[in-house]
């Protein structure tokens, strides 16, 4: 099916140095284990000679991909502001300029309104930060009550390992005050004192908290909490109504916090509540009254309340009780109102409660509206506790994001800002469908798709699938223009909902992990067959997409089907579980025992080992494979595609593309700068393209 002119070149070979393990009475035979050495001269030049290959067997779609980026570019308000938003003092929003590769983060002085006259003030100009970097990625930001202050923390290598800085805003000078490996910061009332956390260099967890006083040498920072369980991860924030901070412990599967009233940085933390296994509970603060969203009745959760004197369950008072077919994924907290973020069948929902008396809830709510048939929905920035009013960002298959106010006394929301997609694009030329298919156990798995309307055909289309399904999160469908090249080109796109994600609440999440776990691909699997079946696509033109465990989902399930597919996108796959979690020495390994399973455990071993897709590779066709990851990504270490690539040559028994591309400066959400991230997606356009005939 492929258009290219013939390849000329021949794929790298790797060396093959035997290394077995047996375990539980399996045998794991792991051929490529020298990949691992990164400093290796020998494992650069392998990944280097990939890239040449992929660029010599992609080099006929030069033209191709540069058509794509064009399209793309020409989809973009490339010089463009985000909505302000009000924190104190001043309106905090960031901008874009057309060239320039990062955005740009500014103020405004201005309660209740920006002044007019007000200069711009550039907290942080990334495209200055980046320059003689390779990468940039921005994490922590957090401006001091004052405002004087800001502390922000950035990575230039893409492992995702964070360095704190202090910039004095009045001045523009970057204060000495600096740490490594931070995670979350919080700022005390003060304006001296700032909390930060810290990740283990080793297995990248954070799990250390300490307190930091402006101007101090780092080495005096005093360590406030160091959580010992490999399980947990520590991360530290304030109360919207700004008096508490807020240390919390959580593993994938249970949870703790601690509280400190925010103008007392050496006071004494309190514990609301012992973690529990399989017990998550989330806090905020009004009047005197914790709220608490706990799954501890059910898997679904409910909004319970505790004095800040008394906070154990043993002085909780129910205010929401759970309902089994909702799940309560976020309670927004204010000071006259509360918003209730769930989902229902699926779908997001916002519920707007008022307040009775003594924190209780008034009897009835009001729903904010969604239009479509498939949505994202989600609190937008709303920083300020005492106000009337709801900000939160929509966005569908064909609609741009967008973000709303909700005004709380006339129960109507007022568009605020809506993404501009210049280039002629008219969103009634797509439709957007929900549908289900049945999996083989009869549970209905839900289905978004779009197409564009005056190009769908019956059973005709080429079909590009999506999928995730793991960690109990939740597919988001939104908007992205870069698509319009695809659905331009008469592409179906579907976003399958399948278990192991959180799209049907906590249920959901349970019935796709652990021993449970094969539930992700059947699903995937059924999604696939119900489509080609009902006509949306062409059963021998259709690619599946996923990436980190649902790069997982497309290894798996390229192994159990592979029939079904003709191409496959796979972007930093987690392709290796059995060597990686029997590796504790990993980052995550530990923590991801609630994921997948501990293979030490010999049912588990057994069950985890019929899915890994490096050992269940075997002498067979397999679908194309453009097969992406970056060297320095921290969550699926560059090794696992490698090997997996690798491996696979020496099967695979057709001549369809297997092709390795490594960005070595990158880590696992690929390149940092938009442009350069354009052009990595166009290649991926132009593989699909290609494969499925459709250019």
């Amino acid at each position: 099916m492929t258009t290219t002119q013939p390849i000329v070149v021949q794929p790298p070979a790797a060396r093959r140095q035997e290394t077995v393990t047996t375990l539980h009475g399996h045998r794991l035979a792991d051929d490529y284990a020298w990949l691992r050495e990164k400093d290796s001269p020998e494992v650069i030049a392998f990944l280097e000679r990939e890239n040449a290959y992929t660029r010599a067997v992609m080099k006929p779609t030069e033209e191709l991909q540069a058509k794509l980026y064009a399209e793309m570019i020409s989809h973009i308000k490339e010089t463009d502001v985000s909505v302000p938003f009000r924190y104190k003092d001043y309106f905090y929003y960031s901008r874009t300029e057309q060239g320039a590769q990062y955005p740009i983060y500014c103020r405004k002085r201005g309660s209740p309104a920006p002044e007019d006259d007000a200069p711009e003030e550039v907290m942080l100009d990334m495209n200055q930060m980046a320059a003689g970097e390779s990468f940039l990625a921005l994490g922590a930001v957090s401006v001091s009550d004052d405002g004087n202050l800001l502390a922000y923390s950035t990575d230039t290598t893409g492992f995702r390992q964070y360095t704190l800085h202090l910039k004095d805003l009045r001045t523009g000078e970057v204060l000495a005050d600096q740490a490594e490996r931070v995670g979350s910061v919080v700022w005390a009332t003060d304006n001296q004192t700032l909390f930060y956390t810290v990740e283990d260099e080793e297995t990248k967890r954070q799990h250390q908290l300490f307190r930091h006083v402006l101007g101090r040498p780092q080495t005096e920072d005093a360590l406030v909490y160091e959580e010992a369980d490999e399980r947990f991860n520590v991360g530290a924030g304030r109360t919207r109504d700004g008096k508490y901070i807020v240390l919390e412990s959580a593993s994938h599967t249970a949870s703790e916090e601690q509280f400190l009233p925010a103008d007392d940085p050496e006071g004494q933390w309190t514990l609301i509540e012992p973690r529990r296994e399989n017990i998550e509970y989330y806090t905020d603060h009004r009047d005197g009254l914790w709220y608490i969203r706990v799954n501890d009745t059910a898997r679904t959760f409910r909004i319970v309340t505790a004095p800040v004197a008394t906070p154990s369950r043993a002085h909780w008072r129910e205010v929401i009780a759970h309902r089994e077919d909702v799940m309560l994924e976020d309670l927004e907290l204010f000071q006259s109102f509360a918003v209730l973020v769930e989902r229902a069948n699926g779908l997001p929902q916002m519920r707007v409660l008022s307040f009775a008396d003594e924190g209780v809830f008034a009897a009835s709510s009001r729903q904010i509206a969604f239009p479509e048939p498939t949505y994202s929905a989600h609190p937008h920035v709303n920083r300020e506790f005492v106000t009337d009013k709801f900000r939160y960002g929509y966005q569908s298959l064909v609609s741009p994001t967008s973000v709303y106010e909700y005004d709380v006394q006339t129960n109507q929301s007022k568009l605020l800002k809506e993404l501009e997609v210049p280039g002629g694009f008219d969103r009634s030329l797509y439709r957007s469908e929900r549908l289900f298919a049945a999996a083989p156990d009869g549970t209905a798995i839900p289905i978004s798709i779009v197409y564009r309307k005056d190009k769908k055909g019956e059973g005709t289309n080429p079909l590009y699938i999506y999928g995730y399904g793991s960690y109990g999160y939740a597919l988001p469908i939104g908007f992205n223009s870069n698509r319009l090249s695809l659905l331009d080109r008469g592409f179906v796109l579907a976003y399958a909902h399948i278990r192991g994600g959180g799209d049907m609440g906590k249920p959901w999440h349970d019935a796709g992990r652990l021993m449970q776990k094969m539930n992700t691909f059947t699903d995937f699997i059924a999604v696939t067959e119900y489509l080609t079946a009902h006509g949306y696509g062409d059963p021998r033109r259709v690619a599946m997409e996923g990436g980190s465990a649902g790069g997982l989902l497309t290894g798996a399930v390229a192994n159990m089907r592979p029939d079904l597919y003709r191409a496959v996108l796979s972007h930093v796959p987690f392709v290796d579980v059995m060597n990686t979690m029997l590796d504790p020495t990993l980052p995550l390994t530990i923590a991801e025992y609630e994921e997948w399973g501990d293979p030490n455990q010999a049912d588990a071993f057994a069950y985890m080992l019929q899915y890994s897709p490096y050992d269940n590779l075997q002498r067979k066709a397999y679908p194309a494979m453009l097969v992406k990851t970056s060297l320095h990504d921290s969550q699926v270490m560059y090794w696992e595609p490698a090997k997996y690539v690798a491996k696979l040559r020496t099967l695979k028994s057709d001549d369809n593309l297997l092709l390795l591309e490594t960005n070595m400066s990158a880590g696992h959400g690929g390149a940092s700068g938009r442009y350069d991230y354009l052009k990595e997606i166009a290649l991926d356009y132009a593989f699909l393209l290609q494969e499925l005939g459709q250019q």
